[in-house]
């Protein structure tokens, strides 16, 4: 579990609580707490959300949720190891050695480039085919994150409309002036409850999912370029090299520690 993220969550929430009943005391809390602005803030917010995308797509951006709280077995420094040790079997006894390694292996992705390469596919046309299922991956991944983004700007909007609706009401009660100050208190809590969507859970959700598209994207991209570098023969050494580009420079030197890819 990605403990950042529910820690983030939470302890955003504490926050508010606290400051909350600091300022207004136990009693005074339930004030923050109206259903009708709740109805109208959330309601809205996600009634257009849903009117934005597919049913499909919307459920599928619901639980997308789940995923900002598990670590992504993302390692792109294993998986150059574990390239290099391919290109070093590679280079002993040849391509076609490498679909035995690829029946144990568990990453999709990777064992779908070899068998493309242990077929003797053209390197442009295996560039070609895992670069489109990149894409499509992408783009997957780019309609959950823009679920969030559309439900993080329909917030404050509907807040705002909720706003309105209060304000409307005041204004018809302008000739009682015991019954400003409340409407206006809850008028103002739509838009409390519009940058709460927003800004503790919209935003937040849609950046950490920003973050573990990058990383899976550039994972995918070591593995491309490692699987072509194999089937174009290159020296091991010079695999290393080549990928050891996508990592931070602090991340370069496991390779120097285990003794790097043979010659």
């Amino acid at each position: 579990m990605d403990i950042a993220s529910l820690l983030g969550i939470i302890i955003g929430l504490v926050m508010l609580v606290y400051g909350i009943i600091d300022n207004a005391g136990v009693s005074g809390a339930v004030h923050y707490l109206d259903p009708a602005s709740a109805i109208i803030t959330f309601g809205g917010a996600f009634s257009a959300t849903l009117a934005s995308h597919s049913l499909q797509d919307f459920i599928n951006g619901l639980k997308s949720f789940a995923l900002v709280f598990k670590v992504p077995a993302l390692n792109t420094a294993d998986m150059i190891k574990k390239i290099i040790d391919l290109s070093n079997v590679a280079r002993k006894e040849g391509l076609l050695s490498l679909e035995e390694a690829a029946a144990e292996m568990d990453e999709a992705f990777l064992k779908k480039g070899i068998l493309l390469i242990v077929d003797g596919t053209d390197p442009d046309l295996v560039r070609a085919i895992m670069e489109t299922e990149l894409v499509s991956l992408e783009d997957r991944h780019k309609g959950c994150i823009g679920f969030w983004d559309t439900l993080g700007a329909m917030g404050p909007a509907w807040g705002m409309i909720g706003t309105l609706v209060g304000l409307v009401n005041m204004l018809y009660n302008m000739a009682d002036p015991s019954a400003l100050g409340p409407a206006m208190a809850v008028a103002l809590i739509t838009t409390l409850y519009g940058s709460l969507l927003a800004n503790w859970i919209c935003t937040p959700v849609s950046n950490k999912l920003k973050a573990d598209n990058a990383s899976e994207m550039l994972l995918k991209e070591v593995m491309i370029e490692g699987l072509l570098s194999i089937q174009a023969g290159e020296n091991p050494r010079v695999i290393e090299e080549k990928l050891k580009s996508f990592l931070a420079p602090k991340d370069r030197t496991f390779g120097d520690e285990d003794g790097g890819g043979e010659a």
